[in-house]
């Protein structure tokens, strides 16, 4: 090698790009060879233009999932992979590999799956539905219990397949898993603001004895969060959205068929429950000062305005105009409660 070409792998060693007033003595087709290519290579590595992370292509089988990954595995179907099956019988292969970590003391397995359940579940059906030469495409990496969150979470946070209810539940186990229950801190390592994340949370702990009200409760996103918490501040809107929620239960569990089914119907169901006045007779439980008196839906079962507050200096109102809903709408549940508190 000429001194000039040392020169050149040594800037590149050192992160140095070549300037084209740089002359670079080009090594005949015989100097190149193994050597050169694997001097060129490591060069690229000690100045960190190449990051060095292996991938395989192995047996799915020899992979366990992470007992803290945010996909509910067992949910995982034909249904919900359809896509991802898809792709990967039109392409032969897995196009994109998932991550995992290397496990000890499990003769059964070789990895933990990080990132990368739904990929997991398709090539395991996939190998027992005629396809047994596909293989599941990994990147190995080293990676701590929180490191593994945080990469798990930016790379499925833009995925729509994965539903809000289980990003929700993973950010509240991780909260105490990782942050010992410190909001803030959990905000600041994920690079996203604490209003964010306690919508997340919230979602996440909505209590089963409303959850059972929703066929599916995976359809629920994060926008319900604005409908859903205010009706169960209140105790005795609590008690009757809790009844509602084992009501519809019941009926779709007894085949019924003349009941809410989707997410936005429901929603209006259970706010009409929390709205609901008690019986004549009954003791009236008391007012809390500041609790809701009632949520405007649009109809798509988005919140578009909610009474906090009603006394005798007015109506404290807030409005919702990111939850979905349109300007018409939400124009037309104002007019609605004009005419309620200012007749013509």
């Amino acid at each position: 090698m000429t001194s000039k070409n040392k020169s050149f792998v040594a800037d590149l060693a050192a992160g140095m790009e070549p300037t084209a007033t740089t002359p670079v003595d080009r090594p005949s087709r015989l100097g190149v060879g193994v050597l050169g290519s694997r001097t060129n290579r490591l060069a690229d590595l000690a100045s960190g233009a190449v990051v060095d992370i292996p991938q395989e292509l192995v047996d799915p089988a020899r992979c366990r999932i992470w007992e803290r990954h945010n996909r509910d595995y067992a949910a995982l179907n034909e249904e919900r992979c359809a896509d991802l099956i898809e792709t990967i019988v039109a392409q032969g292969k897995q196009e994109f590999p998932a991550i995992v970590r290397r496990v000890t003391g499990d003769p059964d397995h070789d990895y933990e799956v990080i990132s990368g359940a739904r990929r997991h579940w398709t090539v395991s059906w996939l190998r027992a539905n005629n396809y047994p030469d596909i293989r599941y495409l990994i990147e190995i990496r080293s990676l701590t219990d929180e490191q593994a969150f945080r990469v798990s979470d930016l790379e499925n946070r833009a995925r729509e397949d994965l539903t809000d209810v289980e990003r929700a539940r993973d950010y509240l186990k991780a909260l105490d898993f990782y942050y010992s229950g410190k909001q803030k801190a959990m905000a600041q390592r994920l690079n996203q603001s604490e209003a964010w994340l306690s919508r997340y949370l919230d979602l996440a702990r909505l209590p089963n004895e409303l959850m059972i009200a929703f066929p599916d409760p995976f359809e629920l996103k994060i926008s319900h969060v604005s409908t859903l918490k205010p009706i169960l501040k209140p105790e005795d809107s609590r008690t009757r959205v809790f009844a509602e929620a084992a009501r519809l239960a019941k009926s779709r569990a007894d085949g019924a068929t003349n009941i809410p089914a989707t997410v936005p119907d429901i929603l209006r169901a259970l706010v009409a429950a929390a709205e609901r006045k008690t019986k004549a007779g009954d003791k009236a439980a008391p007012k809390k000062t500041g609790s809701t008196e009632r949520i405007f839906l649009s109809g798509g079962g988005m919140p578009l305005l909610r009474i906090d507050k009603k006394d005798k200096r007015g109506v404290s109102v807030t409005l919702f105009p990111k939850s979905g809903g349109s300007r018409a709408e939400a124009e037309v549940a104002m007019q609605e409660l004009l005419d309620q508190h200012w007749p013509k």
